[in-house]
């Protein structure tokens, strides 16, 4: 080994939920260090959820395991070619790609409907949960080119 393995940082459980899940969404949603922004954000979007009857932190966790993608593929160079190999995704990996990928697509819903990101949130979380919406289409997207570069 030419490098020594780096500690992988531990993110402390967040104020409300208490969950480390909900703090690195936070962590994600954070532009220029504003934190309590983001966490204000998440919290409304959170309420919104629980304002329609429903366990927000249940359903935030069923969203974020719905967008993730199972497989990807990586290239693997065998003698001078390059091929696409599938690999199956780490779940570290699976959790920051969904988290990525939601909040893309609550960023692309349109504003007519949705006046705060709080609600475009919770509106693409309620439809991750139920596999609606553009994170899922996003992860549906992904696996048809997986399988193109497959075959």
């Amino acid at each position: 080994m030419r490098h020594k393995k780096v500690a992988k940082r531990q993110i402390d459980q967040d104020k409300k939920y208490k969950s480390v899940l909900v703090a690195k969404f936070i962590n994600y949603l954070m532009k220029n260090g504003k934190k309590s922004v983001a966490e204000d954000v998440m919290y409304t979007a959170l309420d919104l959820i629980v304002a329609k009857n429903q366990d927000a932190l249940a359903l935030f966790d069923k969203a974020i395991q719905n967008v993730g993608p199972k497989q990807e593929v990586k290239p693997r160079r065998v003698g001078g070619a390059s091929y696409q190999i599938p690999t199956e995704v780490r779940s570290d990996r699976k959790v920051a790609i969904a988290m990525r990928w939601i909040i893309d697509a609550a960023k692309a819903r349109s504003n007519k409907e949705y006046h705060t990101f709080s609600k475009k949130l919770s509106a693409e979380l309620m439809d991750a949960s139920n596999e609606l919406g553009e994170a899922i289409k996003k992860r549906e997207t992904q696996r048809e080119i997986d399988r193109t570069l497959k075959n």
